[in-house]
């Protein structure tokens, strides 16, 4: 696979956003100009998934969140190439980010694919994935939203599992496996065309937020 040059900025400034200064939640309507529906992928890496996505599906906005910065870069110059103009991309780290710059119940779906598993001890604390992170997922979901999640790394879709099971509000859903691939980049993200090269079996997941409260017991 060819490394793809990257455009010059100022081609991929439209697509480029920044978390407002200071915090506050970010108005989709006004960012993308129109009011569609919006899903978030979060440590989109070298962009896959959201190039894929913005393509496949035009009528849905996408929001992307990547705490390395070159990933931004490498990602906006193939939407850019693509002419992709539903998606953003923002360099932040996307813990703070939903805290601090996403609304209650204002996204369709959050996506998670093979996220940094930190694999030493003392770094388990870098993980992306807490309850409390979990719990901000579910507040930015609208009702009926959904949270898609796939890793290579057993030990982490266990943990992932024990933190979403302990928290009755979700609704768990058959996870989407995928078919065969069409062509060499017909793969969720460049992890998951790795490891299904290698073989690797890869551990997957999607939940969804109640489209109602639940029925208070009598």
């Amino acid at each position: 696979m060819r490394k793809s040059a990257r455009l010059p900025i100022e081609e991929l400034q439209p697509l480029l956003a920044q978390p407002p200064d200071p915090p506050a939640p970010v108005d989709w309507a006004a960012l993308f100009g129109n009011d569609r529906p919006v899903e978030m992928e979060i440590g989109f890496g070298k962009g896959l998934f959201l190039l894929h996505q913005s393509v496949a599906r035009p009528d849905i906005n996408f929001v992307g969140i990547e705490i390395v910065r070159k990933y931004q870069l490498f990602t906006a110059t193939r939407l850019v190439k693509a002419a992709c103009t539903n998606a953003r991309l923002y360099s932040t780290d996307a813990r703070a980010f939903l805290k601090t710059c996403v609304a209650s119940d204002c996204l369709q779906t959050v996506h998670i694919y093979f996220p940094d598993p930190w694999w030493k001890t003392r770094h388990h604390k870098r993980r992306l994935f807490t309850a409390e992170f979990a719990e901000q997922v579910l507040r930015i979901l609208r009702p009926g939203g959904q949270l898609s999640f796939a890793t290579d790394v057993q030990d982490y879709f266990a943990m992932v599992t024990g933190i979403l099971s302990a928290m009755p509000a979700w609704q768990t859903l058959p996870a989407l496996e995928p078919g065969t691939p069409a062509h060499d980049l017909d793969y969720l993200t460049n992890f998951e065309r790795k490891f299904r090269i290698e073989g690797r079996p890869i551990y997957r997941l999607r939940l969804a937020k109640p489209s109602s409260p639940s029925e208070p017991e009598a």
